[in-house]
């Protein structure tokens, strides 16, 4: 039904997957913008050939030194927690046990 709406609507261009295109078409419908999928797919290839550069020339050990220094600017330590892990898994099964059945 969705894909029958879409290709409606207009013709998906080579290389947008359904999802993309439904998160774009989202994006257009809640703010009231325009997207470009030409621009869209450039940037998207312009990503990907920036990324297979950085990976190809990089050390692993820089790599992940590099993508830490990210991760602590985004979320600093302090913002972060005490750092426990929760297992979820754990978690769930008590909470459920206590429930009653559904109807």
């Amino acid at each position: 039904m969705i894909r029958r709406i879409l290709s409606r609507r207009r013709p998906t261009l080579v290389g947008i997957s359904l999802e993309e295109e439904l998160a774009l078409l989202r994006v257009e419908l809640m703010y009231g913008l325009r997207v470009s999928r030409e621009a869209y797919l450039r940037r998207k290839m312009d990503e990907r050939e920036e990324l297979t550069r950085r990976l190809n020339g990089q050390d692993p050990a820089e790599l992940l030194a590099e993508l830490r220094g990210c991760l602590e600017r985004v979320a600093p330590r302090k913002a972060v927690g005490s750092g426990k892990v929760v297992d979820l898994h754990a978690r769930r099964r008590t909470s459920q046990a206590g429930d009653p059945e559904p109807a």
